[in-house]
């Protein structure tokens, strides 16, 4: 789906004679009705044989797009050559006119920036390794880029309009020698316009060129990195959204979209309301009828507009009660029920003869986020509610689209058992959103913070104060957005600020456009605990934290704390596995990795508060022991993110069904990283799994056993939406050697369901023969016995201290740790493991491994991970496991499997690694299973 908002009026370029071409840069008439003002489009990417999304090889010259002439056809171009200003001294004239010469120039994608192109053309080495990003000569990208792409046009007799979103931070856009707009007008990452270049388009090849201004988020309502890694050089200037080639009669179709109304008490009925603009881009008048199909509803309707006039068309019930829906079809996020859309489909005729299209897809679906009795957002899809479990979103650093590879961070997202990714800032293209709705993650896009989005109104933060050209900027970002994203159930509400709330002009400017563009969804002022004049209270908190914290952290309802919707944290950084951080670090980076806490990271963060790993490495230390190497470092690193990630989404779980100051809400600071990290993720940019993802999975699961370590209770939470009855709970306590010192049980346990609790029994205070490190085992099983959960804890009777009258806004001291070293002296516990492989549909495969604890003493194997390799010991990614991570005390046995692409493998046979707490390191054959 696209939408491009519009002006009312627009404006015809005819060609300027050649020697009147010097003047067209001071020609204001040209651009004066360009920008966008909260009018909306959705079109058709009828495109026919499109060209490729990927880039062109280095050094090829840049395709020539083929447009079509079917009305509502939108093309977009098939790539760009890309030089800098500093190497051209050719006029914009010549440059933007078909046939010029553009030898020497770099060919890159349909988005692309400046620098994603270079690497592409292998023009500086891999700069995930090492330090290579900052050795890229951030001078070479202080001046403007020229991007130049060609198409052609058989029938020049349709009208033709250039779409325009995504550049970064702004642009001159000529056309066969002609500028049709300016800088002024073409600003900011978000605003979408649409130039209609009939007059200035022939048959054969055109020519349109982008003369993209250096891109300073500071000073520029674009995107920034902030903390979250090293920003790129380039600062991400280019264009990262499709241009697109528009053809059409002399009937624009406008603006089409779809409200919906559902009967959230049964569900059963649901009303439809499409609205779209008509405009007659002719002069003479016409008479245009526009007709069509929303879901299962015909509608249509004949209008007369004079020459130039514009319309606005809706279709209510009232009119046409087909539009009112009996047994609708509801879409539902992931796991409390099916994804199902709808089509809009309408035509604008004019004589009989199409003039434009619109087709794109929307969803029924209900969303209320009001505020609770303590203030705090609440969220409800379809009036049941829902426990926001969420991921901050990040893309790649150089905002290159991948859709195979955002498809598998999504399928991550479901496999952790989270509902919602966040986007602060960086909102993804609309194919991220068509991902989303299918299958069905919630999202929660906004506008970012730290740069020149919150300049005007970051309090006691250096800003730099918005001019007057940037409130129509913004006002225009918020429309082009909002018409993009509002027919799509799966986005969910739209933040209109980050760590500041904007201030009455501000917010009205946003309110007015997303009033004007019918958004259904709520709206929030800020992610942080602010207030806006007209929303007021925000209903979330940032409270941090954003570095290490104990697990207990997480259970006290203050601070960050499992209450209220905390709308970003983290207990800070995440070490990857050891085949990544070979990947991304030399030698003598790893060595400083383990053996100097205090050491600046430059894979971390470029941030003073977060540039190091001190707080981590002396938490780690303090509470496992002293790292004797790399490796021991990683494996101690596995069990800290393991324990620390589990007891963040765990303490939000067991806290959302409280009657007293309940958890509604929860975004871990982040998903992933959009760079080579050791900083706020879940899993990393290779897409390789740790710690932190299988806590994170293990603590989602939707029927789950767990241990509160406030209270000391074993908890069962239900994630379903139907009650979990017949359950039985076992817990026991274990000293390091395997040695059980308590036991017991609890029978004929009921969960609610929608994220309900029972507390199934407490563990004693004091169990005797346990001091120091002890283990916890649950397990929670069936009527019939079968385990349906099963969870194991590494705990000490020294227990962690916080300090939380010192709390920052970062994090919350510890003044002394948990003795985990204990752990050190488990025996080793031998794990056999026997592997197969199986094909599966769409060219997957499926390994499957059973894992059995064969030590003769009671010594437990405590948490194995499971790593499929390719013959060359290397990772196969992406992989979904259903388990893994799991601990097994002698005699137990678990299988697992291991999903993934047979291409990944890379024409090898399949392995699998297999390493542990106390479990050495092993591979077996994972050989294909005989039919």
């Amino acid at each position: 789906m696209l939408c491009l908002p519009l002006r009312e009026t627009s404006v015809v370029l005819r060609p300027v004679p050649p020697r009147r071409r010097a003047r067209a840069r001071v020609r204001r008439a040209l651009t004066a009705s360009l920008a966008v003002g909260g009018l909306l489009l959705t079109v058709s990417l009828t495109t026919g044989a499109a060209p490729p999304r990927t880039a062109p090889a280095a050094g090829a010259p840049a395709p020539v797009t083929r447009v079509g002439a079917a009305p509502g056809t939108a093309t977009p171009l098939a790539g760009f050559a890309t030089q800098s200003s500093a190497k051209v001294t050719d006029t914009p004239a010549d440059i933007s006119t078909p046939g010029y010469p553009a030898s020497g120039w770099h060919s890159v994608g349909p988005r692309s920036t400046v620098l994603a192109g270079l690497l592409a053309a292998g023009t500086y080495p891999d700069p995930f390794y090492s330090t290579n990003l900052e050795k890229i000569p951030a001078a070479d990208f202080a001046v403007p880029w020229w991007y130049r792409g060609d198409f052609t046009v058989a029938d020049p007799s349709r009208r033709t309009y250039l779409d325009v979103s995504g550049v970064v931070s702004a642009a001159d856009v000529y056309v066969n020698g002609v500028r049709v707009a300016t800088k002024e007008r073409i600003a900011g990452a978000y605003t979408r316009h649409e130039l209609d270049v009939t007059d200035l388009v022939g048959a054969g090849t055109n020519t349109v060129a982008f003369r993209v201004q250096p891109n300073d988020p500071r000073k520029n309502l674009t995107m920034g990195w902030i903390d979250w890694l090293q920003p790129p050089p380039d600062e991400n200037m280019g264009i990262v959204r499709d241009v697109l080639v528009r053809r059409g009669g002399p009937v624009a179709l406008r603006d089409a979209h779809v409200t919906t109304r559902l009967d959230t008490a049964s569900l059963a009925s649901a009303e439809l309301t499409v609205k779209a603009r008509v405009r007659n881009d002719s002069a003479s008048p016409v008479t245009a009828t526009v007709s069509g199909t929303a879901g299962p509803a015909a509608i249509s309707r004949t209008v007369s507009l004079a020459p130039h006039e514009s319309r606005a068309l809706t279709f209510t019930p009232a009119d046409f009660p087909a539009l009112r829906l009996e047994r609708p079809e509801v879409w539902w996020p992931a796991g409390m029920g099916d994804q199902p859309l709808y089509g809009l489909d309408l035509t604008a005729t004019v004589s009989g003869t199409p003039s434009d299209t619109a087709h794109h897809s929307f969803g029924i679906r209900d969303v209320k986020a009001p505020l609770n009795a303590d203030g705090a957002r609440r969220y409800l899809i379809n009036g049941r509610p829902l426990l926001i479990k969420a991921g901050g979103w990040s893309p790649d650093v150089f905002l290159r689209w991948d859709a195979r590879s955002v498809e598998d961070r999504l399928k991550y997202t479901l496999d952790l058992g989270l509902n919602t990714v966040r986007l602060e800032g960086h909102i993804e293209p609309d194919e991220f959103f068509d991902l989303t709705d299918r299958y069905g993650i919630l999202t929660l896009p906004g506008w970012e913070c730290c740069d020149k989005w919150e300049g005007q109104v970051n309090g006691e933060e250096t800003g730099e104060k918005w001019t007057a050209a940037d409130y129509p900027v913004a006002k225009d970002s918020m429309a082009a957005e909002a018409a993009r994203l509002r027919d799509h159930p799966s986005v969910i509400s739209f933040l209109i600020g980050s760590d500041f709330a904007p201030d009455a002009t501000i917010e009205k400017n946003y309110l007015d456009a997303l009033k004007a563009a019918d958004w259904p969804n709520p709206v929030i002022p800020a992610a942080s605990a602010k207030s806006s004049p007209k929303l007021g209270t925000s209903g979330m908190k940032m409270t941090g934290p954003y570095d290490w914290v104990p697990p207990d952290y997480w259970y006290a309802k203050r601070e960050g704390g499992a209450t209220g919707f905390n709308s970003e944290t983290s207990a800070g950084p995440d070490i990857p596995t050891l085949d990544t951080l070979r990947r991304m670090m030399s030698p003598g980076e790893l060595e400083t990795l383990w053996r100097d806490p205090s050491a600046k990271q430059y894979h971390r963060s470029p941030s003073d508060t977060f540039g190091d790993l001190q707080l981590f490495d002396n938490a780690l230390i303090g509470r496992y022991g002293p790292p004797s190497g790399l490796t021991d470092y990683v494996r101690k690193a596995r069990l800290a993110r393991y324990e620390a990630v589990r007891a963040q989404f765990e303490a939000y779980a067991r806290n959302f069904s409280d009657t007293s100051r309940p958890a509604t809400g929860v975004v871990h600071w982040m998903l992933n990283s959009g760079w080579t990290s050791l900083h706020w993720q879940l899993f990393d940019r290779y897409l390789d799994q740790g710690g932190a993802y299988y806590g994170a999975k293990k603590a989602n699961e939707p029927l789950h056993i767990q241990y509160s370590y406030d209270t000391r209770s074993v908890v069962v939470v239900n994630g379903r939406h139907t009650p979990a009855t017949g359950l039985t709970a076992r817990v026991g306590l274990y000293t390091p050697d395997g040695t059980r010192k308590f036991e017991r049980s609890a029978t004929g346990l009921r969960v609610p369901g929608d994220g309900g609790k029972a507390t199934a029994l407490t563990v004693p205070a004091d169990v005797g023969g346990v001091s120091g490190a002890y283990l916890v085992k649950l397990q929670l099983t069936d009527r019939t016995g079968k385990e349906v959960s099963r969870n194991v804890y590494w705990l000490s009777t020294e227990k962690d201290v916080l300090d939380w009258d010192s709390t920052e806004w970062y994090y919350t001291p510890t003044t002394s740790y948990a003795d985990l070293t204990g752990l050190d002296d488990m025996a080793e516990a031998p794990v056999s493991a026997t592997a197969g492989t199986s094909r599966g549909p769409d060219s997957t495969a499926t390994t499957t491994v059973t894992l059995r604890n064969t030590g003769t003493g009671r010594t437990p194997a405590l948490l194995v991970d499971a790593h499929l390799v390719n013959g060359s010991d290397r990772p196969v990614l992406p992989v979904r496991w259903s388990d893994n991570e799991v601990s097994l005390w002698p005699g137990e046995s678990m299988t697992l499997t291991a999903t993934y692409r047979t291409a990944d493998l890379g024409g090898s046979a399949p392995s699998v690694r297999i390493s542990g707490w106390n479990t050495a390191t092993r591979t077996v054959p994972a050989a294909a299973k005989s039919r």
